[in-house]
């Protein structure tokens, strides 16, 4: 089982940039696909972007696309996603997740999140 703790949220200005981490613990991680999901205040959880456990195979909303990007180093068990051009629209917390297969990912058991605030 994978355990996974998220970090690098914070305030930013509308067009600003973070990075987001999300540091896992167990020997399964290279194995496992990660993704990452966030939640508005009133809103459902929304998929952001998946990545492959190689690597080498993402997937993101077509609201964050080409302004996000999605990464891992598998000896660091480390995701990480690099969010662009922020929105105040992409303002919400932050979750990562871990999972056998991209699909796993949308049942998976979540981090505590971390806050990204975006102000116009």
């Amino acid at each position: 089982q994978v355990q996974l703790v998220e970090s690098g949220g914070g305030l930013v200005q509308a067009g600003g940039s973070l990075r987001l981490s999300c540091a896992a613990s167990g020997r399964t991680f290279s194995s496992y696909a990660m993704g990452w999901f966030r939640r508005a205040p009133g809103k459902e959880r929304e998929f952001v972007a998946s990545i492959s456990a190689g690597g080498t195979i993402t997937y993101y909303a077509d609201s964050v696309k080409g302004r996000f990007t999605i990464s891992r180093d598998n000896a660091k068990k480390t995701a990480y996603l690099q969010m662009n051009s922020l929105k105040p629209e992409d303002t919400a917390v932050y979750y990562c997740a871990a999972g056998p297969s991209r699909s796993s990912l949308y049942t998976s058991d979540l981090g505590q999140g971390t806050q990204v605030t975006v102000s116009s």
